[in-house]
């Protein structure tokens, strides 16, 4: 482990350096067609919005659609809103103060002790995080090849190893390929769609009528929240946009902001429209056929007599873009999370090996994959309180945000879907309790 006194950054190439002066030249009222003003500022956010449609959420949304059909649709989409505002609101923080999160949390505790809780916190929640990608990736490699878990488990490695490496040559690239395997979702699930024939109107029920159906659909509901709204990605998008376009005067900053609250709208409704997919094609598919897939891996199996091996196919294809790359990106989070809060940091090829222990030894011992993923995701519900509370008092410190600092309304909104959030988790964890005694 080694000691930094820099702060998360990408570094530059030839294409980054015509980016950032594209970009200005935007900024500066340089560029007269509409549509190409947006292209330097999308990027950021897709590589945030990865986490939002990772493994994790696969197996909450499948497990969700085949018990309750589309009763939890609106929990997916209240969900999604919550990660657009939220995403929007770390984004912000990285462009108007140049620092992420992580390192404005440090400054902000003065106790040693509390600041290496904060941390070793937010690194259990990238471990659960990681825990969920990275088994979900290894599934994927065994449904297209019938590779053992194992197997997989290595080739995940090697691959989010390699994506890892291609970010030393510069953001634009990271951006692009990360950009890419959302792509690929979308895709995939826009196809299952067509293939799946969901009915309408259940949809339209789902999504508008919120309703429970029991305490179980309510711990999924919490593994939900947890897979779509994750604390890596708060500090993450703080990270990413901190020293992307460095602008001095209010009237540029003000503008990088409309701009790239577009990135953060196109990369979380994409997100949003992958992960309702994911129930909706669920819900169609299983709940339906009164059908109940044991994990992943059986979900894939039972596509095949109900849908066919391309709809199989495409699924597998799907989860493997899904959990290479929101690995790669979980342990690009793990380093922004240590390097702020203790300005230190690990190779990167050490924190991948470490990241993925659990999940190898998970592998090995034969535990239930799906029960672990879903329960990594409640797990992260516990730690969004962690990231969101800071972010919201940075974001309304005047002293820190200036002209930018949140408005009335918006700190209302921010602190409803706190308080939402922690009491969800007072439920869950009395839930727990009493079932354990």
């Amino acid at each position: 482990m080694k000691k930094t006194e820099r702060e998360f950054q990408l570094k530059r190439s030839q294409i980054d350096s015509w980016v950032i002066q594209r970009a200005k030249e935007i900024l500066e009222g340089k560029e007269p067609k509409i549509i190409n003003r947006f292209f330097p500022f999308i990027g950021p956010a897709f590589i945030a919005a990865i986490a939002y449609i990772d493994p994790g959420n696969y197996a909450t949304n499948i497990e969700s659609g085949s018990k309750y059909g589309y009763t939890l649709l609106w929990v997916v989409c209240f969900s999604n809103l919550m990660a657009i505002f939220i995403q929007w609101l770390s984004a912000k923080v990285g462009m108007v103060t140049g620092k992420n999160l992580p390192e404005w949390i440090r400054d902000s505790i003065q106790s040693p002790f509390f600041r290496y809780f904060y941390w070793i916190q937010a690194e259990i929640m990238a471990i659960a995080t990681d825990l969920a990608e990275f088994i979900g990736a290894a599934i994927g490699f065994k449904i297209l090849f019938g590779f053992p878990l194992i197997w997989g488990a290595c080739l995940t490695a090697i691959t989010t190893s390699i994506i890892l490496y291609l970010q030393k040559r510069g953001f634009r690239l990271m951006e692009l390929i990360v950009g890419a395997f959302v792509g690929i979702v979308a895709l995939c699930y826009l196809l299952e769609l067509f293939i799946a024939h969901p009915d309408s109107g259940s949809i339209l029920y789902g999504l508008f009528i919120p309703h429970f159906q029991s305490t179980e659909s309510i711990y999924l509901a919490a593994g939900i929240l947890g897979a779509t709204v994750m604390p890596h990605a708060i500090y993450l998008h703080s990270a990413l946009t901190q020293d992307r376009i460095n602008t001095t005067d209010c009237l540029s900053k003000k503008k990088l902001l409309q701009y790239s609250l577009v990135d953060v709208f196109l990369a979380m409704g994409i997100a949003g429209g992958v992960n309702m997919a994911m129930l909706i094609v669920s819900a169609a598919i299983f709940h339906q056929g009164n059908i109940a897939p044991n994990g992943l891996e059986m979900a894939y199996q039972t596509l095949i007599p109900a849908l066919g091996s391309f709809a199989s196919t495409i699924f597998g294809l799907s989860l493997l873009a899904s959990g290479i790359s929101s690995s790669a990106v979980g342990t690009l989070a793990g380093q922004v999370i240590m390097q702020g809060f203790v300005h230190f940091t690990f190779p990167i090829w050490f924190r991948r090996l470490f990241t993925m222990l659990p999940a190898v030894f998970s592998i090995l011992l034969g535990i239930d994959s799906t029960k672990l993923m879903i329960f990594s995701q409640v797990v992260l519900s516990f730690g969004i309180g962690f990231a969101l509370i800071p972010l919201l008092l940075v974001n309304q410190n005047k002293a820190i945000m200036g002209v930018f600092s949140a408005s009335p309304l918006v700190s209302i909104i921010g602190w409803a879907i706190a308080l939402f959030v922690i009491l969800l988790n007072i439920f869950l964890l009395v839930d727990s309790i009493s079932k354990i005694f």
